[in-house]
């Protein structure tokens, strides 16, 4: 785009250029906007190359390096010349996409895919607490702006950015963490994998063994001193447990805190309390109070809540990894010699002529070049009816053939797929925080050591102000400490945001992150663009006017003979309906086409001329004039074109041809409104009559017509001011720019446009309106769910506050009440994969 001079850092002609740490996407290209045209004064002098995370500032009197840097920084995103003008590794995506997340400090989140960063496979990292850990441990060696995270993939990133030369120390300070990391690299399988598998069942085993120590221990208690005095604390004090049940209650808190301890030990080392240590700290102070029930209940409680949040983990990136997995592993293909034979995908080259057998599945993108067939493309778009594909037709992989054999040649090797960049998207999603999940951690943050010192506060005051039993309010500090747990809180919002992602890509609609996955159900209005989207994009015949004698079907036959041989749009429309009609047609002779005019054939020795109604109408006279000019006139004023077929020196009719409304358009406009937005608008280039036509049709309540690229920012800018968050739907590429200023940018038919799941924060991979209502629907799902976790998490933890004060809770209800509601929101939020599969 620009000249190198590779010299000075504003060597771009009268520019400056600029690196900006967290600029690469279209949310932060337009706050940067909002920063900067005040001191620059005109957009024009702006240019963003946001892949690269490149910012050029046309050079302006009185301008000056610092005003520019001071004004990006109060968007929390930091800038710094570039000395030189090639591509600046450390700015090519490195950062995640902070205004998406609202973060505040400069924290990449999805991983980079520069070559010279470096992935590491993260064995037992199965929650964003363990995610923080590894921040802080990292931070210092690296630098927390080159670290990123792939809680899905359970894989970590370093940008190119970092002194790469530290591997041994960043190995050692994962270690510290009570995780293990190692080299991880697309298409190997993990070294450590089964490694870790051993260790998730260790951990499962121990888990089990925990429990069923407890409850060999209670056996035991129980038969010597009677179940009352397990259960009540104040007669637990009195009546010690045999030494056979302390046995049994040792080993199952060992069993328990075998893979707690070493996090609650290292939070304790950097004085950052966290959810392990407040539970350590709970288990021991019950075992120095004697009660060894409550205190090996709770470990083994504990140790089942951590079981649960990697089961619900797990869960999740089993759905994303069977996303994958509907591509089959080989594909069978035939070499120049003729020689069929079966590879494995990963060795395919593009190129490659694959065959497809009857009930196979196509195992990569491509075009037919031979053979038809019926492809079903639910597992990629969500459609339920299967599509005929011909010669030609472009194929992906992991839709399922019908009963007719395909040979195809392949466009994109096994790793660069539709399907392949659907499951990536789906796991660097997950990294870009939803407002909902942000809050929650910034509680927990909080919370955490607040609950600590409230715990130590219930401990200290009621014996020293109120005369109180130190014994009896220590009890009762730890049951506040185990009850404050914010372990059901913290996992609730990931969860049902993931679950959301995840349901959402079943469906065919591609989220870019969960904020874009909250924003539809806050949407007060939507901007479309005509073609395409409210209509199909291609011409269709509206309507036959017969001028004459001559009957609509053989007005109709007569076009379809002369046009029979032609690519153009309209007449492949005049041929599809008369195909749709029955009609038979035999081509027409010594056919012609005359530019500007139309074309021209012969049929039963007389000339028959298809082309420009208003051409004719021109040249004609006599009786018919009148007719034809009111037809043509009613057929300009409903937004349509005209075309006139004309029978030697008599027009015999005139066939209206427009841009075909979508069939739901109309519906799906209603349902819209139905769910509360309350403006939606058309923004098109074509001319006003069409559009008002659409609009008419469709009940859309506002048009913006014959608008430049330019203009419909300008009109999506209006309408942010009017209505605040506003979604533009276009094709993601000559829609981009108003796709960009709006709160959300929404890709129609995105399955075969790099373009559109590159610009869109969603992408709804099929051709197919109704995903928008379903989106809306789906967002506010999620939502609801997420609402539902936190405040179910937060009442269970106020009322057995509530109780843990007036001296009623007890250690082993309050741990039972914390997993329970744990159990209670992951479901809750699981909810969310299967929710379409469900509503069919």
């Amino acid at each position: 785009m620009f000249e190198q001079t590779g010299t000075s850092p504003i060597a771009i002609g009268r520019r400056w250029r600029f690196k900006v740490q967290g600029l690469d996407c279209q949310n932060e290209v337009r706050l940067l906007r909002e920063a900067l045209i005040p001191l620059v004064g005109d957009e024009r002098f702006l240019s963003f190359q946001p892949k690269l995370g490149l910012l050029d500032v046309d050079v302006a009197s009185g301008l000056t390096v610092e005003a520019v840097i001071a004004a990006v920084s109060t968007t929390g995103m930091t800038a710094e010349l570039d000395g030189q003008s090639g591509i600046s590794k450390d700015a090519a995506g490195a950062d995640g996409c902070r205004s998406c997340s609202g973060e505040p400090a400069p924290v990449a989140q999805a991983l980079p895919d520069h070559p010279d960063g470096v992935i590491f496979e993260i064995h037992g990292m199965d929650c964003g607490d363990e995610v923080a850990v590894l921040k802080r441990e990292l931070g210092p060696i690296v630098g927390p702006e080159n670290l990123s995270f792939d809680l899905i993939n359970g894989r970590m990133s370093i940008a190119s950015g970092a002194d790469l030369s530290l591997h041994a120390d960043i190995l050692r300070a994962v270690e510290r963490t009570g995780m293990r990391a190692e080299l991880w690299k697309e298409g190997e399988r993990s070294a450590g994998a089964p490694e870790e598998q051993r260790r998730r069942r260790v951990q499962a085993g121990l888990t089990i063994a925990s429990g069923a120590l407890v409850l060999v221990g209670f056996a035991i208690h129980a038969r010597a001193n009677g179940f009352a005095a397990v259960l009540h604390e104040s007669l637990a004090r009195e009546a010690h447990p045999p030494v056979l049940a302390m046995l049994a209650y040792s080993l199952s808190v060992l069993s328990a805190v075998r893979y707690v301890a070493p996090k609650a030990i290292l939070a304790a080392r950097r004085l950052r309390p966290d959810m392990n240590l407040l539970m350590l700290v709970a288990v021991a102070g019950a075992l120095g109070i004697g009660q060894w029930f409550e205190a090996a209940t709770v470990a083994f409680f504990f140790a089942l809540a951590l079981a649960l949040e990697a089961w619900s983990l797990g869960r999740a990136r089993r759905a994303v990894a069977a996303l994958m997995e509907i591509a089959p592993d080989s594909a069978r293909i035939r070499d120049a010699a003729g020689v069929e034979k079966d590879v494995p995908v990963a060795e395919v080259a593009v190129g490659t002529h694959v065959i497809v057998p009857p009930g196979g599945k196509i195992p990569l993108d491509g075009y037919v070049v031979a053979g038809t067939s019926a492809v079903d493309q639910a597992p990629i778009t969500g459609e339920s009816v299967p599509v005929t594909v011909t010669q030609d037709a472009v194929v992906y992989a992991g839709t399922i053939n019908g009963m007719g054999a395909l040979e195809i040649v392949t466009t994109r090797p096994a790793s660069d797929t539709t399907l392949a960049r659907i499951v990536r998207m789906v796991g660097e999603a997950q990294s870009k925080r939803a407002p909902s999940e942000q809050w929650v951690e910034r509680f927990a943050r909080i919370y955490t050591p607040v609950v600590m010192a409230l715990s130590l506060a219930a401990f200290l005051v009621p014996p020293l102000l109120l005369g109180g039993s130190w014994a009896a309010w220590f009890y009762q500090a730890l049951v506040l400490l185990v009850i404050a747990c914010p372990c059901a809180l913290v996992i609730s919002t990931p969860v049902s945001i993931v679950a959301g992602l995840t349901g959402a890509a079943r469906r065919g609609v591609l989220i870019k992150g969960g904020v874009h996955l909250e924003t539809p159900a806050r949407l007060t209005a939507i901007a479309m663009d005509k073609t395409g989207t409210l209509t199909l994009g291609r011409p269709k015949v509206i309507e036959i006017i017969p001028i004459g004698t001559r009957s609509e079907s053989e007005l109709l036959s007569f076009a379809a003979a002369v046009e029979a041989r032609s690519e153009h749009p309209i007449a492949r429309a005049i041929l599809a309906i008369a195909a749709e009609r029955g009609i038979d047609v035999v081509p027409a002779k010594d056919v012609t086409a005359v530019p500007g005019l139309g074309v021209v054939g012969k049929i039963n020795d007389r000339h028959v001329w298809v082309g420009s109604a208003i051409y004719l109408e021109q040249r004609l006279g006599g009786g018919d004039s009148e007719k034809l000019t009111t037809a043509l006139k009613r057929i300009a004023g409903a937004g349509l074109t005209g075309i006139a077929v004309w029978e030697s020196m008599t027009v015999i009719g005139l066939i209206a041809v427009g841009d075909a409304v979508r069939p739901e358009a109309r519906l799906i406009v209603a349902q819209l409104h139905a769910l509360g937005i309350a403006q939606v608008v058309m923004l098109t280039g074509d001319a006003r009559a069409p559009a008002e036509a659409i609009a008419h049709e469709t009940g859309v309540d506002e048009v913006y017509a014959e608008l430049l690229p330019e203009q419909k920012v300008e009109a999506i800018e209006r309408l942010v001011a009017q209505h605040g968050l506003v979604a533009m739907v276009g094709d993601g590429v000559n829609d981009a720019p108003a796709m960009a200023r709006a709160s959300l940018g929404i890709a129609m038919g995105a399955i075969g446009s790099d373009a559109a799941i590159e610009t869109a924060d969603i992408a709804l991979m099929q051709d197919d309106l109704s995903q928008l209502p379903w989106l809306i629907r789906h967002s506010r799902a999620t939502l609801t769910i997420i609402r539902q976790n936190i405040g179910f998490s937060l009442a269970v933890k106020l009322v057995f506050g509530g109780l843990t004060l007036l001296g009623m809770a007890s250690l082993w209800g309050a741990i039972a009440a914390d997993v329970g509601a744990s159990l209670l929101v992951v479901l809750n939020g699981l909810r969310l994969i299967d929710r379409d599969q469900q509503a069919r």
